[in-house]
């Protein structure tokens, strides 16, 4: 004698939706899937590419300003840090966006600014910059 499974449609509907969750998953690109840079990694960043001139406490401007609240301000706005004219002509409040296009390629973004001999960094490398300054203060 045969036994036979008895399956109610809820168990039907929860494999249904499990399948297309692993499916959607899996189809993800490899690039979209990594996890956000951990704090330590963040902050190795900021420190490797940006603490030599840049300080996230308010206030505290070195060779470059400091980068306190940077997300939403103004360029060039600090009304104690003396800009390049470049910069304070920018016209445009740093976001993620700019902020990581900046660190990448600085002329690109704000050409004549002073950060010479920065030559930027990878984007990877700025996303992980940019994470800092948000977990920082710096949003």
């Amino acid at each position: 004698m045969e036994a036979q499974m008895q399956t109610s449609p809820g168990t039907w509907l929860r494999a249904i939706a499990y399948t297309g969750a692993l499916t959607l998953l899996l189809s993800v690109p490899s690039s979209l899937a990594q996890p956000p840079a951990s704090d330590e990694a963040a902050q190795q960043a900021f420190n490797n590419s940006c603490r030599t001139c840049h300080s996230v406490k308010e206030g505290d401007n070195r060779l470059g300003p400091n980068l306190n609240k940077i997300v939403g301000r103004k360029a060039g706005a600090l009304p104690d840090y003396n800009y390049s004219p470049s910069m304070k002509d920018a016209g445009f409040v740093w976001d993620q966006d700019k902020l990581t296009r900046f660190m990448v390629k600085p002329d690109e973004v704000v050409s004549g600014n002073r950060m010479q001999p920065y030559g930027g960094v990878s984007a990877e490398e700025a996303a992980k910059v940019v994470a800092y300054l948000q977990a920082a203060g710096g949003q």
